[in-house]
């Protein structure tokens, strides 16, 4: 099968994440008769070009999915645990973007550059990682193969995408307000302005002081890289750009490890873009990440603080390789192997 012959729903059509999968599908040319557009109730009826036609988004039920090969969901966590058995009842596979199943033992958590081979034990549905995770377990798996890792800090940058279309809206709605010298407008999507701002918190705070963000970056860098004692840390923040994530990250390793070897190892690895001329100004940033679908890693040099530790800067484009790029090449992993119709999970 190829993956233009399936039947694919994109649940969450209507949001940034979906918008994106639907401009990766038309790039691909993938038939606008083989695509059904779901959303919730509010949106049902709402009318999207799709490759010179215009597509009607329909509310998503459990009867949408019959006859569905793929589905594509893009929604709250609430969403997913509601309708992707409905999928699975149906014969059809569930490509998951929220945090529902990703450290369900019985699901693969797959970046497939990374552990592409994962989606052969899947029972019906396959998650996709945080779109701070992915970037980053790409750029570990790499230099492990230098020598063994023995420690990770990464801090974060991420925009208010990775939140939302309304989250978008709202920073530019201020960013407005705030140079016509207006009153700006109470926050509705984070605990503080957003515009000319950092917000040293994404997401909730649950233990020891982290935010449900920073442990989702250690529990599922852990899951994909099948390292469950790595010993990772992370601080993520908020900032005022509409798309890309970026991320500065410390690699402490067993053994040494030169410079040298990490540009190679990070150059040749796939997805991933080598911009690494910083006297020619000239490092990842989320002016020239977003839109494209490669990592982009840059500034790598060796830590001060660390006799064997190497550190480096990355940015990747949340809304593409950090969810519906790899949504799709999750897909494309599964059609290569012809796992796309269910089987039964491996032992974990």
């Amino acid at each position: 099968m190829r993956a233009s012959d399936l039947e694919i729903a994109i649940v969450g059509a209507t949001g940034a994440v979906g918008a994106v999968a639907l401009e990766l599908l038309a790039e691909r040319g993938h038939p606008a008769e083989k695509l059904r557009l779901l959303a919730s109730k509010r949106s049902h009826g709402k009318q999207i070009g799709y490759l010179g036609q215009s597509l009607t988004v329909q509310e998503a039920t459990p009867e949408s999915f019959d006859g569905v090969d793929v589905a594509f969901i893009s929604a709250s966590s609430e969403v997913s645990l509601a309708l992707a058995p409905e999928v699975v009842k149906r014969g059809g596979l569930v490509i998951d973007d929220g945090s529902a199943y990703r450290m369900d033992p019985s699901v693969p958590l797959v970046v497939p550059e990374v552990n592409g081979s994962d989606v052969e034990w899947h029972s019906g549905i396959i998650s996709i990682p945080n779109c701070t995770t992915t970037p980053l377990v790409m750029a570990l798996a790499g230099l492990r193969g230098l020598a063994e890792i023995s420690s990770v800090t990464v801090s974060t940058y991420q925009s208010v995408t990775g939140t939302g279309a309304a989250a978008r809206e709202e920073l530019l709605d201020q960013s407005r307000e705030i140079l016509r010298g207006e009153e700006m407008s109470p926050p509705s999507q984070y605990p503080h302005p957003i515009a000319f701002n950092l917000l040293p918190q994404v997401d909730d705070f649950i233990d020891e002081g982290y935010t449900k963000e920073e442990w989702k970056m250690v529990n599922e860098s852990r899951k994909i890289l099948g390292e469950p004692e790595l010993r990772l840390t992370s601080t993520c923040v908020r900032v005022p750009v509409e798309v890309s994530h970026c991320e500065s990250v410390t690699v402490e390793f067993r053994d040494p490890v030169s410079v040298d070897e990490a540009r190679l190892v990070l150059a040749e690895f796939p997805g991933i873009d080598l911009l690494d001329r910083p006297h020619e100004s000239v490092y990842p940033m989320p002016s020239n990440s977003a839109g494209e679908d490669q990592v982009m890693v840059g500034r790598v040099r060796r830590d001060l603080a660390h006799e064997n530790g190497v550190v480096f800067w990355l940015a990747a484009d949340n809304l593409r390789k950090g969810a519906a790029l790899n949504a799709l090449q999750i897909m494309d992993e599964c059609v290569a192997r012809e796992c796309v119709q269910p089987r039964v999970a491996a032992t974990v």
